[in-house]
């Protein structure tokens, strides 16, 4: 069956949720610098969909991955974790390596959530409910990578009864063939497949999404 994507992405109950969209991941000083290079090429795609999302109405979250400087609280049971840890790059809380990159802000409407545990941004963490709270039904998810932390993402999203809309173009991971081929192969099953250009279409094409304010 052919999938509304107007419908999906209407600004009224849709979110963009950027995962570990950061300076120590997909930053110039990553702790990951082959998934940093990467990365590269969905920046510009990440900043554009912000700033459309923005515009329609669309709240935007952005989902950190940080850890206190004495580890605490931490996973240490994954090699993932262990990597992590002992790079040069230190994933400190309230560090440039634990904000946002540039281009993405954060704007003053956005929200940052900084997690210290786990693979993904939704278990453990306030997104679920805040999603919830804004009336959100559709996650427009981008970021990294589709390694782990995307794919963790769909499928916890999807869980929780999410739609999940993936912009292929506003996400990364390694090697960039395998990337591609998790998403064709596992992703698609769960989640819309799009471009970043179609998104933005919509939300150009949409009404504007309600203001969401203390009442």
């Amino acid at each position: 069956m052919p999938v509304d994507l107007a419908a999906l992405v209407e600004p009224a109950h849709c979110a963009l949720v950027t995962q570990e969209c950061q300076g120590g991941v997909i930053g110039e000083q990553s702790a990951l610098p082959q998934l940093a290079a990467v990365a590269a090429p969905i920046r510009p795609n990440l900043a554009t969909l912000a700033r459309a999302a923005r515009a329609a109405g669309v709240p935007v979250i952005h989902n950190l991955a940080a850890r206190r400087p004495d580890g605490l609280g931490a996973n240490r049971n994954a090699r993932l974790f262990h990597g992590v840890a002992k790079a040069p790059v230190k994933l400190t809380v309230g560090s440039p390596a634990a904000q946002v990159v540039p281009e993405l802000g954060p704007d003053p409407t956005d929200f940052s959530i900084t997690r210290l545990h786990g693979l993904g941004p939704m278990a453990g963490t306030d997104l679920d409910p805040i999603l919830r709270n804004l009336g959100v039904t559709t996650i427009v998810g981008v970021g990294v990578s589709v390694n782990v932390g995307m794919t963790n993402f769909v499928m916890d999203a999807v869980n929780l009864g999410y739609q999940f809309v993936l912009p292929r173009d506003a996400v990364a991971g390694l090697p960039a063939a395998y990337a591609e081929a998790v998403i064709d192969n596992t992703l698609a099953l769960l989640a819309t497949i799009t471009t970043s250009a179609e998104v933005i279409g919509c939300w150009e094409a949409s009404e504007p999404g309600p203001i969401r304010k203390e009442v």
